[in-house]
């Protein structure tokens, strides 16, 4: 079965190919707008949906179609009201404004991931949520940071994987679900479609992430 990546992230290129799966790139052009008083979990997931059926329109009918849509939420103390839902910043100006609301303080990383059959239309749908703790970084590290660019094609204004500026202390849940496509909940979400990695998947997802080793994909591959 061919895989299609409905995205041109990079970085989820870079972590699907841990699996070692014969895949191709299609990005998918969908509008991102929030819809006024959704909940970010659905929103995500909406998106992930979305981006998948627009690219199963184009893609082989042998295909399987993954999708995925993350963003970053400071749920400020309530998660049935949420204070601000980051997405990619328009500006510069935007990302400072960003970085400045997240320093210090935990915010939550959500992903909406879809798998799409496109013989048989067939789709799974999953949300994976991520507790991020923020370092109190400075004033000139933001300035620097913001003036490299990087912050400007990511949800949040931030890269957990940026060297330079590591703007992450701590996280609870899944790193790769952060950068942006959570792999070892895609692996299972594949093996339901009969689609299985010839990598070890796992070990490759944890080398490819600093730090302690993964305390979630047990609980996540053993449903």
């Amino acid at each position: 079965m061919v895989l299609v990546l409905a995205s041109n992230s990079p970085r989820r290129r870079q972590i699907l190919s841990l699996g070692e799966w014969d895949f191709i790139v299609q990005p998918a052009e969908v509008d991102e707008q929030l819809l006024p008083g959704e909940d970010p979990r659905q929103y995500v997931l909406r998106l992930a949906e979305c981006k998948a059926r627009a690219v199963a329109q184009g893609a082989p009918v042998g295909a399987c179609v993954i999708a995925a849509d993350t963003t970053v939420v400071d749920w400020n103390g309530n998660h049935n009201n949420p204070a601000l839902v980051l997405a990619k910043p328009a500006d510069a100006d935007e990302a400072t404004t960003m970085l400045r609301q997240l320093r210090g303080r935990t915010h939550q990383v959500l992903t909406g991931l879809v798998v799409l059959n496109v013989a048989d239309g067939r789709l799974e749908r999953e949300l994976v949520a991520t507790d991020v703790v923020m370092r109190s970084y400075s004033e000139a590290e933001i300035k620097a940071y913001v003036a490299t660019g990087d912050p400007l094609d990511k949800a949040g204004a931030y890269a957990i994987q940026h060297a330079g500026f590591r703007p992450v202390e701590r996280l609870h849940g899944c790193y790769a679900n952060v950068v942006g496509l959570p792999l070892c909940v895609l692996v299972r979400m594949l093996e339901k479609f009969g689609i299985t990695s010839q990598s070890e998947v796992v070990r490759q997802c944890q080398a490819a992430a600093p730090g302690a080793a993964c305390a979630v994909e047990p609980l996540v591959l053993d449903g």
